[in-house]
């Protein structure tokens, strides 16, 4: 069933949504949006944390994608979901919204931790894929506010992450929805027609895309667009982000002009309430410039002369929480945020909390490593801007989406460079402390024409090392002596200049 009042307030929303753009200097239209500009906060603080947290925590088996892989009959998700919970038509995915209750969910201790990590903005997913919203609305019955948890989960996050410093976000994947459970309708289960729009499967078509295709069937409808348009605005008016991240498959051609219209409301809104918003985006979903390019799981092999942003979790597996994870180490996160960060870039790294609402032990000691790590190098990420070398050393990146999972171990030749308060940082990846560093990229430029450093280095210091570094400035290389130093991570050279 519809909420009370669906359809006046769908209407009405879609005449607000009009005034606003037509008396604000965005309009829908990439010519229009791509005078938008990246925040200067978003460009300077490079960590953010994003968090999936939802009713797939609840089965916690494989992955966030549990909802659309239970009703696709063989999968492992399928048989498990038989095998623990029973038929699908007696218990569906609607069926664990009773279960996520949340007991332990304690946002103030979420904010805290993400605070002592270092990051500085928080990215809570808002709506999945799954079509759960984890905040109040008027176009749901299904949210955490009347069920489950029977809390605003967005609304005291946001409280949180602002009383702290951090800068609040969000993400909506809601554009997914529109097939994601498709797939239940082709068997007995408890998605079946009619389905209205009120309805939490709704609208589940059968249809399924190729998802490489960017035109492929099914189109959304308009009674859908004009749906996640008025949800979308909702979420911009009632919590504010500073940032909103849409997941994949706004990319699609049905969903353009929609996506348009959202970008002008949103950036509009943003000037009215005295701030630059932006959008992330993935896929070449919006026209170049209209927004920030985002890589999932994935990153440039080299520095590019725009800002942009990659999302990884900090399991290789999985985005939310399950009983099966593959948890990366601290230390391979900290060489991922460097190697980022050095190519323009700021790393969003996911963390999984419990369906009860605890973050697991793993994660938060890795979350405490990277703050540790930061608390002292930090003014190497920080305010940091790319250096003429972003790069130096034998290990080759891998580039692209997904790609992260052909990562090399880093040798004891890669460093990665930023600069920043006057001084150029150099950041040894895998620095065991068992010889001498040499640094080629600083190599001393006795020839005008030479691409060496020809600047006037004054001092040279490790950061964290107690002793003084002894250094030399040779045509072969910036030489320092620090052997007997390691601490596990990547050790930053502050290089100073005049």
């Amino acid at each position: 069933m519809k909420p009370a009042n669906y359809d006046k307030n769908r209407d009405d929303y879609l005449r607000t949504i009009d005034e606003v753009i037509a008396r604000g200097p965005y309009k829908a239209s990439w010519d229009s949006l791509t005078e938008m500009e990246i925040p200067k906060w978003f460009i300077k603080d490079k960590f953010g944390i994003f968090v999936h947290w939802g009713l797939y925590s609840v089965p916690a088996f494989n992955n966030e994608w549990y909802s659309r892989n239970m009703y696709i009959q063989g999968t492992p998700e399928y048989e498990h979901h038989i095998a623990t919970y029973g038929p699908h038509k007696d218990f569906g995915y609607k069926d664990f919204i009773p279960m996520f209750t949340a007991p332990d969910f304690n946002p103030a201790e979420w904010a805290e931790l993400f605070k002592e990590s270092g990051a500085r903005y928080v990215v809570p997913v808002a709506e999945h894929h799954d079509g759960f919203q984890m905040y109040d609305s008027v176009f749901s019955e299904f949210t955490s506010v009347n069920m489950g948890p029977k809390r605003d989960v967005l609304g005291e996050l946001k409280e949180e992450i602002e009383k702290r410093g951090m800068t609040f976000c969000t993400s909506s994947h809601r554009a997914e929805h529109l097939w994601f459970m498709g797939n239940g309708k082709d068997f007995d289960s408890d998605i079946k027609e009619p389905l209205d729009i009120g309805d939490f499967y709704w609208p589940s078509l059968q249809e399924q895309p190729d998802q490489e295709d960017v035109r492929a069937t099914p189109y959304p409808t308009k009674e859908f667009l004009d749906d996640w348009l008025v949800r979308t605005c909702e979420l911009i008016d009632k919590y504010r982000p500073r940032i909103l991240y849409f997941d994949w498959w706004i990319q699609h051609e049905g969903y353009k002009d929609t996506l348009k219209k959202i970008a002008a409301y949103y950036y509009n809104r943003g000037l009215e309430w005295g701030f630059q918003a932006a959008i992330c985006y993935k896929h070449d979903a919006m026209s170049f410039g209209s927004g920030i390019v985002d890589m999932e799981r994935g990153k440039f092999a080299s520095a590019k002369p725009y800002h942009w942003q990659t999302d990884t979790a900090i399991a290789k597996n999985s985005w939310c929480y399950t009983t099966t994870l593959d948890y990366k180490t601290s230390n391979e996160i900290i060489c991922y945020l460097a190697d980022v960060v050095s190519k323009n870039g700021n790393l969003l790294l996911n963390v999984g909390p419990m369906a009860d609402g605890k973050i697991p032990d793993k994660e938060v000691s890795i979350l405490k490593d990277i703050g540790n790590w930061l608390k002292l190098n930090g003014e190497a990420v920080y305010d940091s801007k790319v250096w003429r070398a972003s790069a130096e050393g034998p290990t080759e990146e891998a580039e692209g989406k997904f790609s992260e999972g052909n990562a090399s171990a880093y040798k004891d030749e890669d460093f990665r460079f930023t600069a920043g308060h006057g001084c150029i940082y150099a950041i040894a990846l895998n620095y065991d402390g068992s010889k001498d560093i040499c640094i080629k990229s600083l190599a001393c430029g006795r020839d005008a024409n030479s691409v060496s450093f020809q600047g006037i280095i004054t001092d040279v210091e490790i950061l964290g090392y107690n002793g003084k570094a002894e250094w030399a400035h040779e045509t072969d290389g910036l030489r320092i002596k620090a052997t007997g130093y390691t601490t596990g991570f990547p050790v930053v050279i502050k290089v100073h200049t005049c």
